[in-house]
Formats: structure tokens, C-alpha cells, sequence
């Protein structure tokens, strides 16, 4: 299954315009465009927030807009040559109202810098992942004329103290930054570079996040950071938290919040945090799990510090304490100088660990990574688009027969809202992150509700409620 839904590049909310309620009607006028990952969304609550705070409102009608924010992704090209696009109709609107700014935020920022006032002549503002609480700021400057710029990355910024504003179109899941930045340096990604070092959230505010979010309706919560399990946090009285102590933490702020979480490292994921997972009932069993290549030359060439044997050892590990978890990973096809064999090595690991889903690209050169530098895309388009086919349709194999597996069983699913083909079903998600569909009947979004499983796609479990 090629599924979209929950990967951290979440492709049905590309372009998503941010808005918030009417209490924050008046002022000045923000259309706030999002792109790429949960983070980067996460983000746009946040840089909602500061502005909401400062005087502006956001607007869905940017033919409305004193201001344009586009939240952008770093992560592939396509991603970016999107962005280029975007702002080529804002150029068009820009011509009848000069006075609108346009600002650049987020990875493409930082990777960028300066650049993007060169070659994109109508951006008035680029900022980066770390410069959101300067916004402000930089709006008062380009109002005066000139170009306003803030891309410095910090060590210490992770936004604790600021209430995201949530979007108000679900009001059930709701993201939870609690750690920004990477230390991996995986060769081909440029993260590190656009979002600068690892820096844990202290705990505390993480919890009361949670807690605010409870308070507000919401009943699931998704952890977020590029490797979550290297979260750790030391306080003034020595006190430290890593990851498995941090989801124990989340999870004792009501049994009726689920906990998720995203992403893991295979190196850094420990029995610790699969058996706080196994002690709460509200930490679903999933996990998604990166393996990138099942080759070990090919992983020692992304960086990614472990081998196949060792993968294949956490999985192991993981399965052997919750048989039944549901387990994902992304999957890159034609890396540099991958050959058939080590491609073939791919399909193996993935029959040998047989995913739920996965989230499957073909490699992507990205400019200022280790990769670009030091090795040659040499795999021809053609052939990593094949190599590609050739995941997809094994993936294909192993969703539909996962999704099998679950016919005849009962579910608890958490209703998120109606099913995109019929306003008659509802759709959720069960504990291993499954889409579940069902008959609308008398239920509502937030609802939990249990779920006899009678039919499946390679997609998306289809049943009736109990």
C-alpha cells in the first residue's frame, strides 16, 4: 500500500491554509499556506500564535491578505519546485496590491537564506525553522521597505512557553512538538541543515500541552520530532527524562488521550519505551520505523550507523513484546550506485519483516547534503522509478494481507470524522494506525468506538460497529 495518510510528508494536506476562530477577527490579515511534514505544520501552529498574539489575524481569502506565509519543505525537490510555483501566483496578486508581503518560511528558508530574495524578487521576508518569534519583527521591517531576513539557527529555541493554535477542522488529533532539530546527519537529508542541532522540550510543558489539549476536546495527541527516541532532558537538579519516562508521562494525563508518536531511529530505540507502550493501554502499538535500504553498503553510505542484521535485530525486539504491533518505515529506491543485488536485498527486508505500509520514494539528490557532495547519483531515473514499481507492488502484497488478517476482529477505533466518499461513513483509526470505515449511525468525531472488521482494501479496514 502505497498509504499517505500518516507519513511524515502528509500529502493531502499540502497547501493547507491555516485559519482560527472569529475571536481573533480584526487587525491585519495573514494567509498561512503549509507544506512537507507534520513538523512543518506543527510549526504553522505555532508561528499562528505569535502573530495571533501580536495583532494579526488569518484569513482564508488571500485576496484579503495584508501578508502571505508559505511554510515550506526542504525534503525533495518536487516539494520545492512547488513552493516556486506558489509564489508565482502570489506574484500575480502581488502586482495588483504592492503593498501585500510575502514571506518564506520554514526549511526552504534556511537552506536558501539570502538566496531566495535574489532569485525570488517578490519575497519580502524569509525565515527560518527557528526565527518564528521575530515574525513581528520582520514584518515591521519589510513594511518600511526593506528586505527582512532571520534564518539563525538556534540551541536552545524550542517553543515551550507558546500555545499552538490548533486547527479548528478536526479538533481530535492535534501534533506535539517535543524535540526539534537532528544530530544524525543521515547523507542524504537535509534536516540538519535546515533545522539545525538536536534540543529536547522540557517535559513539564509537554505534559500540560497534553493536558490543554484534553481539556479542549481533543483525544489524541502524536509526539513529534525527527527521532523522537533520542529525546532526553536534563533539569537544573539533575533531574533527567529520556523517551520511554516522557510517553509514561503523557500517558498517565488521561486514559482517554492516545498516544503516538514519530519518528523512531533504529538505532536509538530501546525495550524501555516498547514496554511503557505494553503497559498502557492508550499508547497504540505503532510504530514507524525507517529502514531506508535492507542493504548494509547502502545503509553505511547513508549514514544511517546500523546494518541490516541490526534492523532486523530491533524489529526482533520489538515484535517479541507486542506480537501484534503495527510497524511502517520508509523505503528509498536508487541510491547512489545501488545495484540490482542490493536492491534485490531491499524486497527481502521487506519480506522478511513484512510491513503494515510503508512510505516509498525514489532517491532525490538534495543540494549541501553529504551525499551531493561526496557521491554520484549515478542510478539512472529510469531505473530507480522501476526499482520503485517494484517496492510498491511488494508493499502492495503485505498491506492487503495485514488488512486480511484483521477480518473477523473488533477494533476500538476513535472516530475522526466522515469517510472522503460517503458523508453516510465515518472513518478512524485503530490502535496499529489503521484507516477504519463504518456506518455513520448515531456516532460523532472524538467518539471511541468498537469495530467488527467484515472487508478490507489494501488501504482501509471496512466494518460495522458493535
Amino acid at each position: 500500500m502505497f498509504e499517505e495518510t500518516e507519513k511524515m510528508i502528509l500529502e493531502d494536506r499540502q497547501g493547507e491554509v491555516l485559519v482560527i476562530g472569529p475571536e481573533t477577527k480584526g487587525g491585519k490579515k495573514i494567509f498561512l499556506e503549509s507544506y512537507g511534514c507534520q513538523m512543518n505544520f506543527s510549526d504553522s501552529e505555532v508561528v499562528a500564535s505569535i502573530m495571533s498574539k501580536n495583532g494579526f489575524s488569518l484569513t482564508k481569502d488571500l485576496s484579503e491578505a495584508d501578508a502571505v506565509f508559505i511554510n515550506t519543505c526542504a525534503i525533495r525537490d518536487n516539494a520545492e519546485q512547488t513552493v516556486r510555483k506558489r509564489l508565482k501566483d502570489f506574484n500575480v496578486l502581488k502586482k495588483n496590491k504592492p503593498a501585500m508581503l510575502v514571506g518564506v518560511l520554514g526549511c526552504m528558508a534556511e537552506r536558501l537564506k539570502q538566496k531566495f530574495l535574489e532569485e525570488e524578487k517578490i519575497v519580502d521576508i524569509v525565515a527560518g525553522p527557528d526565527s518564528y518569534r521575530d515574525l513581528p519583527r520582520l514584518v515591521e521591517t519589510a513594511e518600511s521597505g526593506q528586505k527582512a531576513v532571520n534564518v539563525f539557527l538556534s540551541r536552545e529555541e524550542t517553543y515551550a512557553d507558546i500555545s499552538p493554535v490548533r486547527l479548528d477542522e478536526n479538533g481530535v488529533s492535534a501534533f506535539v512538538t517535543i524535540m526539534r532539530g537532528c544530530d544524525n546527519m543521515c547523507s542524504f537529508c537535509v534536516v540538519p541543515f535546515t533545522r539545525g542541532r538536536e534540543r529536547s522540550r522540557d517535559p513539564q510543558s509537554i505534559v500540560s500541552e497534553a493536558k490543554d489539549l484534553l481539556d479542549n476536546g481533543y483525544k489524541e495527541v502524536t509526539l513529534l520530532g525527527q527521532n523522537v527516541d533520542s529525546y532526553k532532558w536534563e533539569g537544573a537538579n539533575g533531574e533527567k527524562v529520556n523517551f520511554a519516562m516522557l510517553i509514561e508521562m503523557v500517558a498517565l494525563v488521561s486514559p482517554e488521550l492516545r498516544v503516538r508518536f514519530s519518528t523512531s531511529h533504529p538505532k536509538d530505540i530501546t525495550e524501555d519505551v516498547v514496554l511503557t507502550m505494553l503497559k498502557y493501554e492508550n499508547i497504540c502499538n505503532y510504530i514507524h520505523l525507517p529502514v531506508q535500504s535492507g542493504n548494509s553498503r547502502i545503509l553505511k553510505l547513508m549514514n544511517r550507523t546500523y546494518d541490516r542484521d541490526w534492523y532486523l535485530d530491533r524489529v526482533k525486539m520489538i515484535r517479541s513484546i507486542i506480537p501484534d504491533i503495527g510497524l511502517s518505515t520508509d523505503i528509498i529506491s536508487g541510491f547512489c550506485s545501488e545495484t540490482e543485488e542490493e536492491h534485490k536485498d531491499t524486497l527481502s527486508v521487506m519480506e522478511e519483516v513484512g510491513f503494515n505500509y510503508a512510505y516509498m520514494f525514489m532517491y532525490s539528490e538534495r543540494p549541501g547534503t553529504p551525499a551531493e557532495k561526496k557521491l554520484d547519483d549515478d542510478v539512472p531515473t529510469a531505473e530507480k522509478n522501476r526499482r520503485l514499481r517494484d517496492i510498491i507492488d511488494l508493499q502492495n502484497k503485505y498491506s492487503l494481507k495485514h488488512n486480511k488478517s484483521f477480518i473477523g476482529k473488533t477494533c476500538k477505533v476513535l472516530v475522526e470524522g466522515n469517510s472522503k466518499k460517503s458523508d453516510e461513513m465515518l472513518k478512524g483509526r485503530n490502535d496499529q494506525n489503521h484507516t477504519v470505515v463504518f456506518p455513520r449511525e448515531n456516532y460523532r468525531r472524538g467518539d471511541y468506538v468498537m469495530v467488527k472488521i467484515e472487508d478490507c482494501t489494501s488501504a482501509t479496514l471496512i466494518g460495522r460497529t458493535i
